[in-house]
């Protein structure tokens, strides 16, 4: 499945993240790891791409982002728990139409490998808006609290967004990607060059 990814987002601090919490109190919180992969040499950050593997409970899910004009193209292919698992373990990515549009950009599959990941405690809310999600995020013994819209229009979803922060009192904060900064406090760490 392909689709276009339309996102807004900002950095929470703990405050702004417990006054957004008590208006998604009735949505039970969802608990998710990313897997990110790439080559020992970045070759997917090269191309400005990033893959994933999202485990949750009880399934798994595949996802190659590439930027697009306005936002990026996600492709997402759905695995069961313990093949995600042995994908993860083995870092062998099967024969799928995600592992072509690697190939396609002159990447090698076999390559790639899990190089950190990241636990996402997230409660979901679609609304008039778009889809507002309400992220607790812990990864290389850090956490941060962060909001995302996802909009189909990127010019009506900008101002909703910055109309929704202005409503409940949230100072716009830049958040990188989840990858772009689990990669920055891993190099932090010196645990990637």
């Amino acid at each position: 499945m392909t689709h276009l990814e339309i996102e807004y987002k900002t950095l929470l601090n703990k405050d702004e993240f417990n006054r957004l919490a008590a208006h998604f109190s009735h949505i039970p919180p969802v608990t998710q790891t990313n897997y990110y992969f790439d080559s020992p040499d970045f070759q997917l950050k090269a191309h400005r791409m990033s893959m994933r593997i999202r485990t949750f409970s009880d399934r798994a899910e595949l996802t190659l982002k590439i930027p697009s004009t306005v936002g990026n193209l996600e492709h997402n292919l759905d695995f069961s728990l313990p093949q995600a698992k042995e994908i993860i373990k083995s870092g062998q990515i099967p024969a799928c139409f995600i592992r072509d549009l690697i190939e396609d950009k002159g990447i090698r599959p076999d390559d790639l490998a899990v190089f950190g990941h990241l636990t996402t405690i997230r409660r979901e809310n679609q609304t008039a808006m778009g889809l507002l999600a309400l992220d607790y995020n812990f990864y290389t013994g850090r956490k941060d609290y962060e909001l995302e819209l996802e909009v189909t229009d990127a010019d009506s979803g900008k101002k909703r967004f910055a109309d929704f922060l202005d409503q409940n009192a949230i100072t716009f904060k830049y958040a990188k990607s989840k990858i772009a900064r689990l990669t920055s406090s891993l190099r932090a760490e010196k645990k990637l060059p």
